[in-house]
C-alpha cells in the first residue's frame, strides 16, 4: 500500500471515529440502522432539540455516513450505504465483548429488529 493510500485510509477511519465519538450521533446511526427517518422524528425519539439533530446530521453527512433524500417538502435521512448496517451490527457485537452487561436490564439494540 502506498503512503497516499494509507493516509486516505487513516483519514477515513478518523472521520468514522469522530462520528462515533458523540453519543447523539451514535444514537442517530443506530436509529437509521433500523429505518430512514425524518429529523423531527429523530429529535423526538432521542429527546433532543431539532437544532441538535440538525447539527449532528450535518456532521454525519460530512463524514459520509448518512445521506438525505428529499420527499416533497420533507427530507428523510438514511445510512449512506447498506454496508453500514452490517458494520454497525458488527460493532454492536464487539461492544458485547468489551462490555457483556451493556444490554442487561434495558432494551437491547444489538440485534436489528
Amino acid at each position: 500500500m502506498t503512503t497516499t493510500v494509507a493516509l486516505r485510509h487513516t483519514e477515513a477511519v478518523s472521520r468514522l471515529g469522530r462520528a462515533l465519538s458523540d453519543s447523539t450521533r451514535v444514537q442517530i446511526l443506530l436509529a437509521l440502522r433500523q429505518a430512514p427517518a425524518l429529523p423531527s422524528h429523530l429529535a423526538e425519539a432521542l429527546g433532543v432539540s431539532r437544532q441538535v439533530i440538525s447539527n449532528q446530521l450535518a456532521c454525519l453527512r460530512g463524514c459520509g455516513l448518512v445521506e438525505a433524500a428529499k420527499d416533497g417538502r420533507r427530507v428523510w435521512y438514511r445510512l449512506a450505504s447498506p454496508q453500514l448496517t452490517g458494520a454497525l451490527d458488527e460493532l454492536l457485537q464487539v461492544t458485547l465483548v468489551v462490555d457483556p452487561e451493556c444490554c442487561s436490564g434495558q432494551e437491547c439494540t444489538c440485534s436489528p429488529s
